[in-house]
């Protein structure tokens, strides 16, 4: 079954509300939660070659601890839109949109470079 992004969204915070862990959760925090959230995940993949990094994603065990990581991430996301009152939706194509007119597709078709320093 798929959820939403709003639905996903009104999980997470009421699981936090849940708990009384609102005071927890200011913009500031939830936005160092994404960071260090991500920064678990990716601490995962630390001196791990790519063949190390599909042996992990084919091992039950370690994938799932990926999974969590990826999905403790989300939910700071989730909550930081949430709580600020940002559509995330909206906001994920109006920056697509953006990026497409940043990078046309002429240009950085099989190629990427930040605009500027090609």
């Amino acid at each position: 079954m798929s959820k939403t992004i709003k639905e996903l969204e009104n999980s997470a915070i009421k699981f936090a509300d849940d708990r009384k862990w609102k005071k927890y959760h200011t913009t500031k925090d939830l936005a160092i939660g994404i960071v260090t959230e991500g920064t678990e995940l990716l601490e995962l993949f630390r001196f791990k070659t790519d063949k190390e990094i599909k042996e992990m994603l084919k091992n039950p065990k370690k994938k799932e601890m990926i999974e969590d990581e990826l999905a403790d991430t989300l939910t700071f996301v989730l909550m930081f839109s949430g709580r600020n009152k940002i559509d995330l939706e909206k906001a994920f194509f109006n920056k697509q949109k953006k990026a497409e007119k940043k990078y046309p597709v002429e240009k950085y078709n099989g190629f990427w470079g930040k605009p500027g320093i090609e």
